[in-house]
């Protein structure tokens, strides 16, 4: 690549600058909506009708009386994930 082909590429810094505090901004932007939006949540009116959905049916609900080798298998997933964490 000669200098010819690196000045066409080459990127004045107030350029730069002004890329870095508009994705900056977007980022505040974006930040800011979530944060709203999670207090928007945290005060939603109908969220204990949604929280009480699964409750008024618990024999319907499964157990672990109804999979008697998944805690077995949960335990040597996490096993697993212990030891290959150890190993990297």
């Amino acid at each position: 690549m000669s200098a010819a082909d690196l000045s066409r590429l080459d990127t004045a810094l107030p350029v730069l600058i002004a890329r870095v505090d508009a994705l900056a901004a977007q980022k505040r932007a974006h930040m800011a909506a979530g944060l709203l939006a999670e207090d928007r949540h945290q005060c939603d009116p109908t969220d204990h009708l949604f929280a009480a959905l699964p409750c008024p049916h618990p024999e319907a609900c499964a157990t672990d009386a109804d999979y008697p080798e998944w805690a077995a298998e949960l335990a040597e997933q996490i096993r697993i994930s212990n030891t290959t964490r150890r190993t990297r």
